[in-house]
């Protein structure tokens, strides 16, 4: 179901729905600030949320119990700067090494620079290095070697 609401981007909406057309995706979904855009084609349904607080749109029955918990993860997490959060551009499987059995890219504790190659996320086959936005130490990595991350997802703290 696909509602409208003034203040959001059709034109947005529907280059989101090219691209899963294109790339054979089920479902991509975008983030910024208090906006939350996410088109699916699982069982042909599409809808848009936002903004996030309020939840505006309601999602699919069957992606409820899902949505439950992801809104329960992040009031697990213990409270972090978001300045000093790396989150994932994009969604794929991340691997923190440049080979496998190589030394990780970055260890809690490491100091990294500006730039530096902090972890690879392969999407669609193609290995993308995730720069460190700023120096300074690695305080977490919030991810595991291996294991899929979302779009938006906590990777590393760096402060």
């Amino acid at each position: 179901m696909v509602e409208k609401k003034s203040g959001i981007d059709q034109a947005l909406i529907r280059d989101l729905a090219n691209i899963l057309n294109e790339t054979d995706l089920t479902e991509i979904e975008v983030e910024q600030d208090d906006l939350r855009i996410r088109v699916s084609r699982a069982g042909a349904t599409q809808y848009v949320q936002a903004p996030i607080a309020a939840q505006a749109f309601a999602a699919p029955a069957a992606a409820a119990p899902a949505a439950a918990a992801a809104a329960a993860a992040p009031a697990a997490a213990p409270s972090r700067n978001p300045a000093n959060v790396v989150n994932a551009p994009m969604v794929g499987t991340v691997y923190m090494a440049p080979a496998p059995g190589a030394r990780p890219f970055i260890e809690v504790g490491a100091t990294v620079k500006e730039g530096q190659t902090l972890i690879i996320i392969e999407a669609m086959k193609t290995m993308n290095q995730i720069p460190s936005p700023k120096s300074g130490k690695v305080t977490e990595i919030l991810v595991d070697d291996g294991h899929p991350v979302e779009y938006g997802q906590a990777l590393v703290v760096i402060e």
